[in-house]
């Protein structure tokens, strides 16, 4: 069996996890960035176990006060776009923040 075009990639063509200069590993591309790509779910929430579920893109984007990424949250997923250009070898980052919705769940 081949690995096709529609099975499960744990990253989108274009990014890499790979060493950053703010915390061990981060996010990287490949690969040159739009603003207002969207580049896939960071966290997945799981009624099962009652708590989120963090994917590759989670578990390796870093913080920055000056982001080129933001995560667009609702009550099931988080997802991550670009919010400015993104050069090839550049680190993908957010801005971590604590909202009331992630205190109560």
């Amino acid at each position: 069996m081949k690995f096709g075009q529609d099975h499960y990639r744990p990253l989108l063509e274009g990014l890499t996890i790979q060493k950053s200069s703010i915390n061990r590993l981060g996010l990287h591309a490949t690969e040159e960035w739009k603003a207002g790509v969207y580049l896939g779910e960071t966290h997945i929430w799981n009624d099962y176990v009652n708590e989120w579920i963090r994917t590759p893109l989670g578990g390796f984007i870093n913080h920055s006060d000056n982001p080129n990424c933001f995560i667009w949250k609702d009550s099931h997923r988080r997802e991550l776009y670009t919010v400015k250009p993104v050069l090839a070898g550049e680190e993908l980052t957010v801005y971590y923040t604590v909202g009331y919705d992630d205190i109560i769940q």
